[in-house]
């Protein structure tokens, strides 16, 4: 860990929104009506991963004919934009993150898997647009998470050196990727994940965003 950053890197999908029980929603619904059976540990392992990566290797698993990669993903991602428009809140203790990191001058970046469409209503839902300087979506990049390019990607448009950047992630792709392009992470794994021994390799593993604020004023005092 480093004394000093510049930047604060966030990831979306559990840490600034609580979007993970509403994956899990569409996902099962959407991939049981094209005939996957699908369940809510198969949701768990796909986890971190950019979802058209994830759409792909099922339908080709199924080997489905009667529906298209890109139309059961537009399908889902279509129920789940819908889903949080209606039920999608913050994670606890995350909109003080954010004011706390603009209220020290550093810089805000948004890395997510996620597609830009998804990101976009996300950010309209928690009405956050206007307290990050970037937001990146890894959507038509080569690779997704594990991959470092999102967060590099980020750094890069946010102005700062990856060293510089410290990111605030909950899956274990994510800390891979993050620690991948030289950046320090903190990680909030839920607690299905916790006991992963993966998230090891992080600089700091916490409970929620209220122990990673007291983190970042300890760093930042």
């Amino acid at each position: 860990m480093r004394d000093s950053y510049t930047a604060v890197i966030f990831d979306m999908d559990g840490v600034l929104v609580d979007s993970e029980p509403l994956w899990r929603r569409v996902m099962i619904k959407g991939f049981s009506e094209a005939g996957v059976p699908f369940s809510d540990e198969d949701c768990r392992k796909t986890t971190g991963q950019r979802f058209t990566e994830v759409v792909a290797s099922w339908v080709k698993h199924h080997q489905l004919v009667n529906v298209s990669p890109s139309q059961l993903e537009n399908k889902i991602i279509d129920s789940l934009i819908q889903l949080i428009a209606i039920e999608g809140k913050p994670m606890t203790g995350v909109l003080n993150l954010l004011s706390f990191c603009k209220e020290k001058g550093l810089k805000v970046g948004l890395a997510t898997s996620s597609s830009h469409r998804l990101m976009e209503s996300v950010l309209n839902k928690l009405n956050v647009t206007d307290l990050f300087d970037v937001a990146i979506s890894a959507e038509h990049m080569k690779y997704g998470k594990p991959h470092p390019d999102v967060f590099i990607n980020c750094a890069q448009k946010l102005g700062v050196l990856p060293i510089e950047c410290l990111v605030i992630e909950d899956s274990l792709n994510g800390v891979i990727a993050a620690k991948s392009a030289q950046m320090s992470v903190i990680a909030v794994p839920d607690q299905e994940h916790s006991g992963e021994r993966g998230f090891a390799v992080a600089d700091y593993v916490c409970d929620d965003m209220l122990e990673v604020l007291v983190i970042l004023k300890t760093l930042f005092s």
